[in-house]
C-alpha cells in the first residue's frame, strides 16, 4: 500500500497548525483534509473516511473528546490526539475514549508524521512479529489479523487499531509475560516516546470492553512485571 493511498484528516481549530500538519503529512506523501472545528470533521468522516484523523482535543463548540466519542461508538477509525497543555487527565481520558496515540503542543512535525505512520504500519501488517499469519484462537477468545476482528465466544468486541494489537501480541505467546515496555517496543518500536500510562489505558479499555460480553479473566497483571493473556474462560454474556 503505497503512502499516497493514505487519507488524513486534520482537525484543529487553528489554521496555522492545520498549514503545518497538513504541509509535513503532504510532504510525507499523504493525502490530507483540514477540517476546523469537530462538527465539521464528522461531517467529512461521512462523506468520504479517512484512514486517520489528527484531532486537537481543546477546540471550541465541539471538543476533540467528544468527536472521538462519537467516531467510537461508530467505529474504529485511527485517532491521534493534539493537545495543547501536557495534562495527564486529558491524555488518560483520550487513551480510555479509545485514541490510537497522543502527542502535547508544542510538537515537532516530524514527530507529528512519525506517529502517524506508525499507526498506519501497525494497522497494515499487523504483528508479523509475533507469528500471527493467520487468526489466533485463545479458548473463547478469536482474533482475525486479515480482518481486524476481535471476537468472544459469539460476539464481535470493537477495538482500535492499538488495542488489536496489543491483543494480538498477548494471545500469540500465551505463557510469556510482557512488561509495558517490551509492549511498547513491540507496537511501536525501540525508543518510542510513549508512557507506562499509555499502556495500562489500552490494557482497562479492553478489560472494560470484553467484560461487556462476559470475559473477566482476559488480560493477567503480574504485580511488578506486566500483562499477559488471562484463561480466557470466562462465562459469555
Amino acid at each position: 500500500m503505497s503512502a499516497m493511498s493514505h487519507k488524513i484528516l486534520v482537525v484543529d481549530d487553528d489554521a496555522h497548525i492545520r498549514e503545518v500538519l497538513s504541509f509535513a503529512l503532504a510532504k510525507a506523501g499523504m493525502d490530507v483534509r483540514e477540517a476546523g472545528d469537530g462538527e465539521a470533521a464528522l461531517a467529512m468522516v461521512d462523506r468520504d473516511r479517512p484512514d486517520l484523523i489528527v484531532l486537537d482535543i481543546n477546540m471550541p463548540r465541539m471538543d476533540g473528546l467528544e468527536v472521538c466519542r462519537r467516531l467510537r461508538a461508530a467505529g474504529d477509525l485511527p485517532i491521534l490526539f493534539l493537545s495543547s497543555r501536557d495534562d495527564e487527565v486529558d491524555r488518560v481520558v483520550g487513551l480510555e475514549l479509545g485514541a490510537d496515540d497522543y502527542v502535547v503542543k508544542p510538537f515537532s512535525p516530524r514527530e507529528v508524521v512519525a506517529r502517524v505512520g506508525a499507526i498506519l504500519k501497525r494497522g497494515a501488517r499487523g504483528l508479523d512479529q509475533a507469528g500471527a499469519t493467520g487468526p489466533v484462537v485463545h479458548n473463547r477468545l478469536r482474533l482475525d489479523p486479515e480482518a481486524w476482528e476481535a471476537h468472544w465466544h459469539a460476539h464481535s468486541v470493537p477495538v482500535t487499531v492499538t488495542e488489536f494489537q496489543l491483543l494480538l501480541l498477548l494471545a500469540s505467546l500465551p505463557s510469556k509475560v510482557f512488561s509495558r515496555d517490551a509492549i511498547i517496543d513491540r507496537l511501536h518500536g525501540p525508543g518510542f516516546a510513549v508512557t507506562d500510562r499509555t499502556i495500562d489505558s489500552h490494557i482497562r479499555n479492553l478489560r472494560h470492553k470484553f467484560a461487556a460480553v462476559g470475559a473477566t479473566d482476559l488480560i493477567e497483571t503480574r504485580a511488578g512485571v506486566g500483562y499477559r493473556i488471562g484463561r480466557c474462560l470466562g462465562e459469555a454474556a
